[in-house]
């Protein structure tokens, strides 16, 4: 089973020696499942050149807080220290960390960093008395003060001739510190997931439906957490207004629940976990027109009929070991429909949730649900954010793992 590191990573790259082994290093997080956008210090150009880590990285690297190659592009420090879920500075100088501790900002990496909220790892590199020295010594402490993770460094063979400690941890050690650090023991990390979201169309004509509210946000929310964690993520959704760009996911788009049955029958089987959060339609038109039909100024009638109940078609063909979430969207008697469900449809997890609860269901931002697991008690979860929700149901969905 791979480990994953499904994350978007901002190396930063300075002026040391140690920069030729960034290549490496960009070259192994990439196959971990990374996004990997390079910034360099001007100084870390003496030592290796932005073509080869933008060759690996397969992203333009950047330098200058301001294109001044003829564009002016302003490279927006504040949009990239977003857009990392990660920082990683690998080498970082005993210059550079001076310049984090005490707040500089004279480069464009340094004004990335003073502007990340997420974690940030230095894996230091420099001689023996650079590494022994007070200052140095001093700087690392504040900077673990800060909550800001070291890497090494290790003991050997250094750049001057001398032994001794100062090299920069090997790009295999940082990239195992990195999955260590961000997925602790994750039981999610390297398995294929399934995950459906948002509603179906059923076509009446070419123009008009029979559809639901469903906005997909949860079953987005869960995407995003199980990707985080590690996993290998198929996201299967019906029609939603939703962007996702994360790695470690890949989408498959479907409108109907023919397709999504189909898509998700598809790939069940290859995975390890499925969860179906998708709110796919009961009922469909016995028979969709293939015309757009006119208005008549009488009533009108659409037969319709059943859906495949998708669900169900997972559980009775369940192998051994793999785990089957569900969700239960009730209006009335919740609780006992949720059971009742949780046993008929052979799940492992149901996460129920009520339209009877403020900021619950669907378009909102928030859920409150109850989970359910066969031979335990229901678990009521608070109003909480869905991407919280989210966090509780994958945990909850590890320990059954």
């Amino acid at each position: 089973m791979q480990t994953l590191l499904n994350r978007n990573v901002l190396l930063g790259v300075t002026g040391g020696i140690a920069a030729y082994k960034s290549a490496q290093l960009v070259r192994l997080l990439v196959k971990a499942g990374c996004e990997v956008q390079v910034v360099m210090t001007p100084g870390a150009h003496d030592f290796i050149t932005p073509l080869t880590l933008a060759t690996l990285s397969k992203r333009p690297v950047l330098t200058e807080l301001i294109d001044r190659n003829g564009t002016g592009t302003w490279n927006d420090h504040v949009h990239l220290a977003r857009w990392a879920d990660v920082v990683v500075v690998a080498p970082a100088t005993a210059n550079t960390i001076g310049k984090m501790v005490h707040g500089l900002c004279d480069n464009l990496l340094l004004a990335c960093f003073l502007s990340a909220e997420c974690p940030v790892f230095v894996a230091p590199a420099m001689d023996l008395e650079m590494w022994r020295d007070p200052s140095t010594r001093r700087n690392i402490d504040l900077l673990k003060e800060r909550n800001i993770r070291t890497i090494g460094p290790e003991a050997g063979e250094l750049a001057s001739g001398l032994t001794g400690e100062g090299r920069m941890s090997e790009p295999e050690a940082i990239v195992q510190e990195l999955i260590s650090g961000l997925l602790g023991k994750s039981k999610l990390s390297g398995r294929r997931i399934l995950i459906s979201a948002g509603p179906t169309q059923e076509a009446i004509d070419p123009v008009r439906y029979i559809g639901n509210r469903s906005t997909g946000k949860m079953g987005f929310a869960l995407a995003e957490e199980a990707a985080l964690r590690g996993a290998n993520v198929q996201l299967v959704t019906g029609p939603v207004d939703l962007e996702l760009d994360r790695p470690g996911i890949t989408r498959t788009d479907v409108v109907s629940a023919a397709e999504m049955a189909a898509a998700c029958k598809q790939m069940a089987a290859e995975c390890d976990v499925v969860i179906m959060s998708a709110a796919v339609a009961d009922y469909r038109p016995a028979q969709a027109a293939n015309e757009k039909m006119k208005k008549s100024g009488g009533s009108l009638e659409v037969p319709l009929e059943p859906t495949e109940d998708i669900l169900a078609g997972l559980g009775a063909a369940k192998r051994r070991g793999q785990r089957l979430v569900g969700f239960a969207l009730e209006t009335d008697n919740e609780l006992a429909h949720a059971k009742e469900k949780l046993v008929r449809k052979n799940l492992d997890l149901l996460v129920l949730n009520s339209l009877r609860d403020p900021g619950a269901g669907f378009g909102t931002d928030t859920n409150k649900v109850t989970l359910l697991v066969p031979g335990t008690d229901p678990v009521e979860l608070p109003l909480m954010s869905k991407a919280e929700v989210a966090r509780a149901i994958l945990d909850r969905l590890e320990e059954l793992l």
